[in-house]
């Protein structure tokens, strides 16, 4: 990954006023992932979204880092099943 596509963590939260440790959370509970790079953390660009909408939950909502696990894991699973509701629409179509 370039460094251009890679944002330090201690910039993303000064920019939300945020604490670093709720990103190291979210790392280590893997729901997002994290480049170290010397004495620093990144994030990478494709990520921001995902943690923003974390840091939305946590701050706005004040859902807790096991909450945003369970939250997590409830919109991947409706992902999986809106994809699979596609796959049979589209096989009901075919006939």
């Amino acid at each position: 990954m370039k460094k251009q596509d890679l944002i330090a963590v201690e910039d993303f939260c000064q920019y939300h006023s945020i604490e670093v440790s709720f990103i190291r959370s979210l790392n280590e509970s893997g729901l997002i992932q994290t480049t170290r790079s010397g004495h620093k953390t990144f994030l990478s660009f494709e990520e921001l979204p995902r943690v923003e909408k974390f840091v939305r939950l946590h701050y706005d909502l004040d859902i807790n880092i096991h909450g945003l696990e369970a939250i997590d894991h409830l919109l991947d699973r409706v992902e999986a099943l809106q994809q699979e509701l596609l796959q049979w629409k589209n096989r009901v179509q075919d006939i």
